[in-house]
């Protein structure tokens, strides 16, 4: 008997995590349901778990800064990534109508995506929680009927809601970037067209400039940039960049070259291209 796919996400099943990683690899895993982002590196790090989603960027919010450290911590390898649309709904038990509605509660994250919607409905009181899955779960374990999560609609499915109103989030074009981790490298997929790497620079004028000079030359694409101090060093930052191209001969001679220009090179990983939302 083939045994499932073990995936680990920070949160719980039904959560923003848990729907990304059923976009990466189907509905046939098994969730490792973990309480933070380190938690979800020390279960893969222990072999608990095949492969960790990790969000590591939002449209609004962000990029999500420990999470780098993390992946270049533990070693990581980024093997996919998988782009999710973020859809919030309101969800509540089966019958209640939405003049029932005395309390809404979900992530702090979530709450300021949806402001607008509830600056109409100034009776409702808006209460922070731990996570938007949790609180989906918390009403169908509490059978709480003047209360409503907001969530997305896995949730719903996952724990029996209605959903009474639906893309109540201010922005309708949010999406969060997610990493798909495995611990260490394997063999390189076949296609593979976009890198993660993490490199650092000499503190002198044109330093940075020198290196992305040489991926503009080489038609290699930065589609990310973002600097990280370096733990108790002054003036020193990491540099974790994604970079894409359409002929690898062309990445592999970038390569080549960047070395000679930056330290503590690191290529977090290689894979195909997955962007779409």
């Amino acid at each position: 008997m083939k045994t499932k796919t073990r995936v680990a996400i920070q949160g719980i099943k039904a959560s923003f995590h848990e729907e990304a990683a059923f976009k990466f690899f189907g509905r046939d895993i098994e969730t490792v349901e973990c309480n933070s982002f380190k938690q979800t590196c020390d279960v893969m790090d222990d072999d608990k778990a095949d492969y960790v989603v990790m969000a590591i960027e939002n449209s609004i919010a962000g990029s999500l800064l420990p999470n780098y450290t993390l992946i270049r911590e533990y070693n990581f390898a980024v093997v996919g990534e998988v782009y999710l649309p973020i859809q919030l709904h309101l969800l509540a038990l089966p019958g209640v109508k939405f003049e029932d509605i005395k309390i809404a509660t979900s992530h702090p994250i979530a709450i300021r995506q949806c402001v607008d919607f509830f600056e109409e409905f100034p009776q409702i009181q808006v209460i922070e929680g731990n996570d938007t899955a949790a609180c989906a779960k918390k009403i169908k374990d509490g059978q709480l009927k003047d209360t409503v999560a907001i969530a997305n609609a896995l949730a719903a499915e996952t724990y029996g809601l209605d959903i009474i109103e639906r893309r109540i989030e201010s922005n309708k074009k949010n999406f969060t970037r997610f990493l798909i981790l495995q611990k260490s490298k394997t063999a390189t997929e076949k296609g593979i067209n976009k890198a993660s790497i993490c490199f650092q620079v000499g503190h002198h004028v044109g330093a940075l400039a020198q290196v992305l000079q040489i991926f503009a030359e080489l038609n290699v694409n930065l589609t990310k940039i973002q600097s990280m101090p370096v733990l108790g060093r002054r003036n020193e930052y990491y540099f974790y960049v994604d970079i894409e191209w359409k002929n690898v001969e062309n990445y592999d001679s970038a390569i080549r070259k960047v070395l000679k220009y930056t330290v503590n090179f690191n290529i977090m990983g290689e894979y195909v291209k997955n962007d779409k939302v």
